[in-house]
């Protein structure tokens, strides 16, 4: 049975609800609604309000249209009609004094995704002691777009705010300021390394986890190829003024007629983080290196099946494969030793675990290997009978959330999944967030690795001949 429960903070007093023992306060703002003049701005601060704020209901999803395809078969968003997109979820222990914190930061390509997706209920985080945050920020078009006259990389902007208001505001729900750790899967983990690469940013965070993140930022150049496709499907000019001056549902429309078709080996280019002195000063891989807080990274054996089909893989022959390599600038050295390393391998899943390495699990290794700070390196690999997804990217999130029985875990993993394996790894990302230790040695001149499959254990890091090939 759920009874109401009340916190205050700067901009008002918030009711949220509490059962068994956790409290749970949603849809709170942490800026302003980004509407009419603050579209294609960075986040402003929250309108105060008076009274008692209901917090009982997650906030508007970021406008974005839905997953389709195959992956659409797989993955859906919560669409929750609204203009206060900007806002954050909390869950905490009833008696929460001075507890641990984390941030989640969830995926979607920079353009879909929601926090109110049932996985990333933050309740089992809470039950074990953490005071969990989640966060919905600005995608595609209206987060990253590239435009003369408006800030870069704004959905980054949208979540430095929300961390500076997790700093200021975690308090009252709780939560220790000097204890956050953030944490984020595929963009979202790409969003905890940008983070990490912001002074300002950086200065607010005791530790961070990395599952399946890219770690680069491109030029603007390269960043504003998707903005411009649209500009020119619109026929308006790549500017704030432009794009501000159309409606939203319309610059959707023109995203998805521009990707139409598109797969990760072609087609239209996506959203990307955007190297910029005032918003994203250095590349994120180059920043984690030198980071002096401990981190927690990983990736999952196969992601690229995900992104590709059965039927897509057995497609890509030798030659489609040698072109597709060619234009991803892969050295023929690593496509040797993939081989070497999986002899059994279809050109197309040789192709595919390429794309894997050279977009994740390389990056995250050289981070690995460069840092002197405690580094905790992960592979899942436990596979699913689902869909030949094998250990497809975004099948951990059920078993580090241990919600393997929400609608989308239920999609990638099946009905069958070990419920040990996620209550295991669902503990290690506790201690890692409690501890700054998740349970297994650092990584180092070893190499040692965390493999999560039916029998977890620590080995020395798999296959590592391909990564140091993609150096």
């Amino acid at each position: 049975m759920e009874n109401p429960v009340e916190a205050t903070i700067s901009s008002g007093a918030l009711r949220g609800s509490q059962a068994s023992g956790i409290s749970r306060f949603l849809g709170i703002p942490y800026a302003a609604a980004p509407i009419g003049e603050r579209r294609f701005r960075a986040p402003a601060a929250p309108t105060a309000w008076s009274g008692i704020r209901d917090a009982t209901r997650f906030g508007a999803t970021a406008p974005q249209s839905a997953y389709g395809g195959p992956i659409g078969e797989l993955l859906s968003c919560p669409m929750i009609e609204g203009d206060d997109i900007l806002t954050a979820n909390v869950w905490s222990p009833a008696d929460a004094a001075a507890s641990p914190v984390v941030l989640w930061i969830h995926g979607g390509a920079l353009e879909r995704g929601a926090a109110a997706e049932p996985t990333y209920d933050g309740t089992s985080f809470a039950r074990d002691g953490v005071v969990f945050v989640s966060v919905n920020y600005r995608l595609g078009v209206e987060g990253f777009s590239v435009l003369e006259g408006a800030p870069m990389n704004l959905g980054l902007l949208d979540v430095a705010r929300a961390l500076e208001w997790v700093h200021a505001e975690i308090g009252a729900f709780g939560g220790d300021p000097t204890r956050i750790t953030l944490m984020g899967e595929s963009a979202g983990g790409a969003l905890v390394a940008a983070l990490l690469a912001r002074p300002t940013s950086r200065a607010l965070v005791a530790g961070a986890i990395i599952q399946s993140g890219p770690l680069e930022a491109t030029s603007p150049q390269k960043a504003r190829r998707a903005s411009d496709a649209i500009a020119r499907r619109l026929g308006i000019p790549p500017t704030r003024d432009a794009f501000a001056a159309q409606m939203t549902g319309d610059l959707l429309r023109a995203r998805a007629q521009v990707a139409a078709g598109s797969s990760p080996l072609r087609g239209a280019p996506g959203f990307a983080l955007a190297v910029d002195a005032a918003t994203l000063p250095v590349s994120p891989e180059h920043a984690l290196a030198d980071l002096d807080l401990p981190l927690l990274i990983g990736t999952n054996t196969d992601e690229y099946r995900l992104w590709l089909t059965p039927e897509a893989i057995a497609d890509i022959g030798p030659m489609k494969a040698w072109l597709a390599r060619r234009a991803l600038r892969v050295p023929e050295r690593a496509a040797r030793t993939v081989r070497a390393a999986l002899p059994d391998a279809s050109a197309g899943e040789v192709l595919g675990q390429l794309l894997t390495d050279r977009l994740l699990r390389a990056p995250a290794t050289r981070v690995a290997r460069a840092r002197k700070a405690p580094t905790y390196l992960y592979e899942f690999s436990w596979e699913s009978p689902v869909r030949g997804l094998g250990a497809a990217h975004a099948l951990e999130l059920g078993f580090v959330f241990d919600t393997l029985t929400t609608d989308q875990a239920v999609k990638l993993a099946g009905h069958d999944a070990p419920s040990d394996l996620a209550r295991e790894m669902h503990r290690a990302w506790v201690s890692f967030i409690t501890k700054g230790d998740p349970g297994w040695p650092a990584f180092g001149t070893e190499r040692m690795t965390r493999i999560w499959d039916a029998a977890p254990r620590v080995a020395p890091q798999r296959r590592a001949a391909v990564v140091d090939a993609l150096r």
